[in-house]
């Protein structure tokens, strides 16, 4: 039986989900057709109107730690959570935090896709009028944070399978998964021999470490210089 999945995509501008579909091995159709069972996700779902819900009935009616909750965006906490309602399910407005909430206290894993999710992104920064926060700090659940903006689908995918085939991967202090977040770009960046000779670009588009131009490489823990671009 594949493992189930509910992606939830709530504040947010869909950019994680968009990544997703570029995954290249597996495909993200492999991925939804052979590896895992998607019982929710509104932006690649054919079903409509209340139908779309049936996976997450089913989920919800049954043993706890059935299925991995995938949340991607950050939850708003202002008037109760109705700044992001999500769909209209048995006659009322579902919001994001309802959801999360509902769906994380069942979930074998809950996983926050992307930046937002992970740390609030953009839609935190201040003055934040819909007090919108990370995963982490409205369920009392384990969140593992998959952060990027977008996440890189390896990043993702990597995690989803190793959630079903061998558990809980080794995290860092903030819940990221050490394999793709345990070393600086500066450990693997390209223009390391040139910051060890000392030989700094003075502006942009010259030879040379980028350091003093404002890199950051050096405390951005991710394997960026090896994994590269999407897709």
């Amino acid at each position: 039986m594949r493992p189930k999945i509910i992606w939830l995509t709530t504040n947010s501008c869909a950019g994680d989900i968009l990544s997703l579909l570029n995954a290249r091995h597996p495909s993200f159709h492999q991925m939804t057709t052979h590896y895992f069972e998607f019982y929710f996700e509104p932006f690649t779902m054919a079903a409509e109107g209340s139908s779309v819900f049936s996976g997450v009935d089913n989920a919800l009616a049954g043993r706890a730690g059935d299925y991995i909750l995938v949340v991607e965006g950050n939850i708003p906490t202002a008037a109760k959570g109705r700044f992001c309602v999500l769909a209209y399910r048995n006659g009322r407005p579902w919001t994001a935090l309802e959801a999360v909430k509902e769906l994380a206290a069942k979930a074998r894993y809950v996983v926050a896709a992307g930046t937002c999710a992970a740390f609030g992104g953009p839609y935190a920064a201040r003055p934040n009028p819909t007090r919108a926060k990370p995963v982490s700090t409205v369920v009392p659940q384990k969140v593992i944070n998959v952060p990027g903006c977008p996440v890189h689908p390896d990043w993702l995918a990597g995690t989803l399978y190793h959630l079903a085939a061998h558990g809980e991967p080794e995290l860092d202090p903030y819940n990221r998964p050490v394999t793709y977040f345990g070393a600086t770009v500066h450990d693997r960046c390209p223009r390391r021999a040139a910051f060890e000779d000392g030989c700094f670009a003075t502006q942009p588009g010259e030879l040379g470490c980028m350091y003093r131009l404002g890199c950051k490489g050096p405390v951005t823990y991710a394997d960026c210089p090896q994994r590269q671009w999407y897709g």
